[in-house]
């Protein structure tokens, strides 16, 4: 490090998952402080976000990749207090939200400095906080992977999700036409609200159906997977891109080879946690370019669930796994 506040304490609090299970196995523990590394920079979390990768790790299901910490907590928001040696752009003090490989569910965290983007103007740590999980996933994905374009149809599924907030955000901000997907018809209300130009109740409409009636879609970003896929593929327009980013219904799907050969569709899938720092200061670049400007701008907008202290995480994720969340639930850390 090139600077140590002498006030810097030793050790610190964090949410440790005690063994595979429920919300329950999340308590609270103390920690040595962690130490950044050449290319990291320390930061002074005072909001952390809660995702659905959190909620599996917690469940034995999405291990840390090797070399992270074993903390949850994939983004996070707060003031950097420490520099490793190589760290250029960044000094003591600035306010910053990260994308991280873990870590978030505690008072500090390190994080690659390529991963981190300034707070913001005009946004709350709270609410910067919510950013970087979304924008990151939703951004590789929709726009460096799939190259949806102004003037295109988007299908989300889970648009009241923090992924699909984003989503339908970031598509209506470039000029791109939106169609969402929830569970109930209060969300799908939801959804209209915030911005999306079409919402089906997936539990009760014959949405594919109706998509394809009214022109179908270029692009589905797909959190469900399951049996979801083949419906996705039906109501996809020739050259259509169908992006896999999760699949709450099942990893495993049947699909029709033939339908894509015939209509050139292309399909792709990814995950954030596991990427190199190297491609994931690619894509905060991108954002500060593109996306920053637009929520700067009052064109994006966070949307805030819940917020719950550190010591309540296990109710944070009893609320998610209840379904009943509209945008993000944030942790209050410091």
């Amino acid at each position: 490090m090139n600077i140590t506040p002498a006030t810097l304490p030793k050790t610190m609090t964090v949410i440790e998952i005690t063994e595979p299970g429920g919300p329950e196995v999340l308590t609270l523990a103390t920690r040595p402080l962690p130490q950044p590394g050449p290319r990291d920079v320390l930061i002074r979390i005072a909001y952390a976000g809660v995702n659905r990768p959190d909620v599996l790790q917690r469940m034995g299901l999405y291990p840390p990749p090797p070399g992270a910490s074993d903390v949850p907590g994939l983004e996070a928001a707060g003031e950097i207090v420490a520099l490793g040696g190589e760290v250029k752009g960044w000094t003591i003090g600035d306010q910053v939200c990260a994308l991280l490989t873990g870590g978030g569910y505690g008072e500090f965290a390190t994080a690659d400095a390529g991963s981190c983007l300034p707070t913001p103007v005009g946004l709350s740590l709270c609410e910067a906080a919510s950013l970087p999980e979304t924008a990151f996933t939703v951004w590789a994905n929709l726009f460096d992977d799939a190259a949806l374009k102004p003037g295109e149809t988007l299908l989300v599924h889970g648009g009241t999700s923090g992924i699909g907030v984003m989503a339908i955000g970031m598509a209506k901000a470039i000029g791109a036409k939106v169609i969402a997907t929830s569970g109930t018809r209060e969300k799908c209300a939801a959804v209209r609200k915030l911005g999306a130009d079409a919402a089906y109740n997936y539990a009760e409409d014959a949405w594919e159906a109706e998509i394809t009636a009214s022109g179908g879609a270029d692009v589905v970003l797909d959190m469900a997977g399951g049996d979801f896929v083949e419906r996705n593929l039906a109501c996809l327009k020739e050259g259509g891109r169908h992006v896999s980013i999760a699949f709450l219904r099942g990893p495993t799907a049947s699909i029709n080879i033939l339908a894509i050969m015939r209509k050139r569709l292309r399909l792709s899938g990814s995950t954030m946690k596991a990427r190199q720092p190297t491609e994931k200061a690619r894509l905060a670049a991108d954002l500060l370019k593109t996306i920053w400007p637009l929520i700067e701008a009052g064109k994006i907008r966070p949307v805030i669930d819940e917020v719950f202290t550190l010591k309540d995480a296990s109710k944070a994720h009893a609320r998610m796994e209840s379904g009943v969340h509209i945008g993000k639930i944030v942790l209050k850390i410091g």
